[in-house]
């Protein structure tokens, strides 16, 4: 069955088709989910066409009937509990040639319900706070920054790639965050004051404490961090994500959309503890939380995209499979010679989809419209 809506002109456009059932004369098709915009515009009066065919593996399928309605009619029409709407399926071919013609078959409508689709906007001005931790990767993979060849080499004429992605990135990202204050870790490195290895240090050494000032707080850290550490390994994520994923557990126990956790990994290669990473990424996945994965110079990529999971679910080892999708990998090299809005743009394009994606999961809304202040001055007494 197709549906069609009738434009303004009077040209109809294709809306839906459904899934084809084979072999059975009396078939009942999926339940299925359309915007109204996408329906009929949002004009709930707006003509409907609906064709139904009789597949055909060649294509050319044999029309059997059609007839019309609107959103309104349907929707009034299976307004109570068991009450379904029909319409006689007519072929006007047959209704013109044939006398005793009454349809071609009638196709019954069981349910038509509106749901509320929140956006990403909703929950924003609801009061949802996306709170942003950056993680960036000091393992000696990098290089010694003291060599123009290391990725962390901080030159007086180029910032290098690290920076080059935090601010590209951190720039967009603070926007989001209503305080601007950035938790901001690095991992892989012997830290001081005993040198030993860290996977979840703050780069501004205050444990208690690991905030930075807006994202020019995280470079300024960065900078100081960088020749107090020695470059080290192995590249262990599972501890940053766990770390993020405290607050985040916290959060879902509120049940309510009022802050939402966005991890930024900056890495330069290969995942050293996959397993732990991929567990670490499942069971994050249930909880009000995304990760970002920047991946920094040349290295072979190929785990990173993995963890993405665009070619199928992530699992654990174990088997179990994510509840969704919270990982974004790019790397940076498609972007060197790009404006940093372009960076900025893949890097946060899947995150509104995953905020909007996990509260409607918990069947969470969002909080009631903050009211705008307006700063005034006051009129000086006369």
């Amino acid at each position: 069955m197709e549906i069609y809506k009738t434009n303004e002109d009077q040209s109809d456009q294709l809306v839906w088709r459904t899934e084809v059932v084979k072999n059975n004369l009396n078939p009942s098709w999926e339940p299925f989910r359309l915007s109204l915009h996408s329906l009929c515009s949002c004009d709930v009066h707006r003509p409907l066409k609906f064709l139904v065919y009789d597949y055909d593996s060649s294509g050319k399928h044999d029309f059997i009937g059609e007839f019309t309605s609107t959103f309104q009619e349907m929707q009034e029409g299976t307004a109570n509990p068991g009450q379904e709407m029909q319409w006689d399926c007519i072929n006007p071919k047959y209704r013109d040639k044939k006398k005793n013609y009454k349809s071609s078959g009638t196709v019954v409508l069981a349910q038509c319900t509106v749901e509320k689709v929140h956006t990403f906007l909703d929950y924003i001005m609801g009061g949802c706070q996306i709170s942003f931790t950056v993680a960036i990767d000091f393992t000696a993979s990098n290089g010694d920054p003291r060599s123009s060849q290391s990725l962390h080499c901080l030159s007086p004429r180029q910032p290098n790639h690290y920076l080059q992605a935090l601010r590209a990135v951190g720039g967009i990202c603070q926007d989001y965050d209503s305080d601007k204050r950035f938790p901001a870790f690095g991992f892989g490195a012997r830290i001081p004051p005993n040198f030993e290895v860290s996977h979840d240090f703050a780069i501004n050494f205050d444990p208690e404490n690991p905030e930075c000032e807006e994202i020019s707080g995280v470079i300024a850290s960065y900078r100081r961090c960088l020749p107090q550490i020695q470059l080290y390994g192995p590249t262990n994520v599972a501890p940053i994500i766990n770390r993020v994923a405290e607050p985040a557990q916290r959060e879902q126990s509120t049940g309510q959309a009022t802050k939402y956790s966005v991890l930024l990994v900056l890495t330069d290669g290969v995942v050293s503890d996959m397993a732990e990473t991929r567990t670490a990424i499942v069971r994050a996945s249930r909880l009000p939380m995304s990760i970002i994965i920047v991946g920094v110079g040349n290295a072979d990529f190929s785990d990173m995209r993995l963890l993405d999971g665009d070619d199928g679910p992530l699992r654990c080892p174990r088997g179990v499979p994510a509840a969704r999708d919270i990982v974004q990998f790019v790397p940076f090299r498609d972007f060197k010679d790009a404006a940093p809005s372009a960076l900025a743009k893949c890097v946060l394009a899947e995150v509104p989809r995953q905020v909007v994606e996990y509260y409607a999961s918990q069947g969470i809304s969002p909080g009631a419209p903050r009211p705008c202040t307006l700063a005034t001055t006051p009129s000086p007494s006369p």
